[in-house]
This record gives structure tokens, sequence and C-alpha cells, in this order.
């Protein structure tokens, strides 16, 4: 599945709320995330619209990397 080119920061913190993420504090334009699932998890996230494909990418691996899931099955978790 190809990741979203029009994906906004607060859309993506919506979509990663499904997963148990909560915002946690935010710094200027920074919203940082933090989840307890699987142990604890801190991503940071630019609210900016769109997000970079570069940005989003790093933010998709890293939060599957932490649930050990391939990010193909985030993005079908996230987006469908």
């Amino acid at each position: 599945m190809r990741v979203p080119r029009d994906l906004s920061g607060m859309e993506l913190v919506k979509r990663l709320e499904r997963l148990g993420y909560g915002v946690t504090r935010q710094t200027g334009s920074h919203l940082r995330l933090t989840s307890t699932a699987h142990g604890e998890h801190h991503v940071t996230i630019p609210n900016h619209d769109p997000l970079r494909i570069g940005t989003l990418a790093a933010i998709l691996a890293a939060v599957a990397a932490h649930h050990g899931i391939t990010r193909d099955v985030l993005l079908q978790r996230l987006f469908d």
C-alpha cells in the first residue's frame, strides 16, 4: 500500500489514536504522542499540512517497528 501524499499532522494524530497513542505534550508546532501498548513508545509529529513524505515514512516506520508489524500492515490498520 502506498503512503498517502496529502496527510496533515493532525490527521495522522487522529489515526494513531486508534493504536493507543495520545498527545502528551506540544512544543511549538510539534506534537509528542505516547503509547503504552507493547511498552512505552514516543513519537514526535510536526503539525504541518501536508507532512513531507520522508517525515511521514520515518514516523510510520518507527510505529511499525515498535508494534512488530510491517509498514504495509500498519497502513492497512490506519487507512482502511
